[in-house]
């Protein structure tokens, strides 16, 4: 039996021997243990402290937890003393939601040495202390729908290891981005996924040398694209600049410092003015495009001339072009190439076309 096969049969018997189970819990909160394998050799116990009343904490939890929920509880702050009793040290995810956080101390997660994701979504944050994260291994961090203008890079260094960092900060009011200083004494933040989408950007920030493979600037109120604005962020692999704010002007060779870029998402822009096809000149990877709801419909021959490796885009409504290769109806000439096209028509019927003709 091959190990692929061996991996999968082992995956399979985890899954049907998961197990869930109800623990005794703070009064008001819900503890479930979710026990692994055969043998219920491995387990996890997730405690549900949500929508009590600021009351709640500090609330023991037993010496186990995996995951706590103290999202809805109005609570107005959270220190040390809050989030490091019996049970806290252990913790991997910790929801503190749709609260009235308005500011965090700077210690508030020192104590939380195995914590990989946190969520801090729906509060009243307005700043982030210096170094908020660094001692814990986190992975994903969800700061959407606060209040924060400036953001420090440096604010995202954490005890990650190199592991892949997620950072959401989409939907704040965010004007500043403050780049990580070149000489700091940390390494740079692990960040690969960032989300800055409907801040107060007019300009792309800073993010050189962040090991960035996605980026979102949707809805930020950003008029131009200014030469080397990418500079740095030659490992980008997914752009979305969708329903932009202002009137964007695509200048030519705007993306020639993303050689890796894999999907640009242009749509929503009614406005989006360009300087013609050579905008996405250095392109070479690019294998999709959305140009949808926005006024621009480029000439399938001369995106193909400029992007080599496109195999779909989108214009206009609901209007998609699909990468084909034209065989022709006699066998081609040694070392002649096939004619490669691009097919356009409604979405339904370039999803159910084929790729050669």
């Amino acid at each position: 039996m091959g190990v692929t096969m061996l991996c999968t049969l082992f995956l399979l018997l985890l899954a049907l021997g998961t197990v869930q189970t109800t623990r005794p819990c703070f009064p008001g909160c819900q503890c479930e243990e979710e026990t692994f394998g055969l043998f219920d050799s491995f387990s996890l116990i997730r405690v549900d402290c949500s929508s009590l009343g600021p009351h709640i904490v500090p609330v023991p939890i037993p010496l186990d937890t995996a995951h706590l929920d103290l999202s809805s509880n109005r609570l107005e702050t959270v220190n040390e003393s809050v989030l490091g009793g019996p049970g806290y040290t252990t913790l991997a995810g910790l929801d503190l939601s749709h609260n009235l956080l308005t500011s965090i101390t700077p210690t508030a997660f020192s104590r939380l040495r195995y914590l990989e994701s946190l969520d801090l979504s729906h509060n009243g944050l307005a700043a982030l202390p210096a170094e908020v994260f660094t001692s814990s291994p986190l992975s994903d961090i969800n700061l959407s729908h606060n209040r924060l203008r400036e953001v420090s890079i440096s604010a995202f260094t954490t005890h990650s290891q190199g592991r892949a960092l997620h950072v959401d900060l989409s939907h704040n009011l965010i004007h500043r981005l403050l780049p990580y200083p070149a000489r700091a004494s940390l390494s740079a933040p692990t960040i690969q996924s960032l989300n800055l989408s409907w801040n107060r950007l007019r300009a792309v920030p800073n993010l050189r040398d962040l090991p960035l493979r996605y980026l979102s600037l949707d809805g930020n109120p950003l008029a131009t694209i200014n030469p080397g604005a990418f500079m740095g962020l030659a490992g980008l692999t997914h752009l979305s600049l969708a329903s932009l704010q202002g009137i964007l002007q695509l200048p030519p060779h705007g993306f020639r410092e993303l050689p890796g870029l894999q999907v640009l998402d242009l749509s929503g822009n009614p406005k989006l003015k360009w300087a013609g096809a050579e905008v996405f000149s250095g392109l070479g990877l690019l294998q999709e495009l959305d140009l949808s709801g926005s006024s621009l419909v480029p000439l399938p021959e001369t995106l193909l001339h400029h992007l080599p490796a496109l195999q779909s885009v989108s214009v206009g409504q609901d209007v998609q072009c699909r990468r084909l290769v034209r065989e022709g109806a006699y066998h081609r000439q040694p070392g002649s190439s096939p004619k490669v096209v691009l097919h356009c028509g409604d979405t339904q019927e370039s999803a159910r076309g084929p790729d050669i003709l």
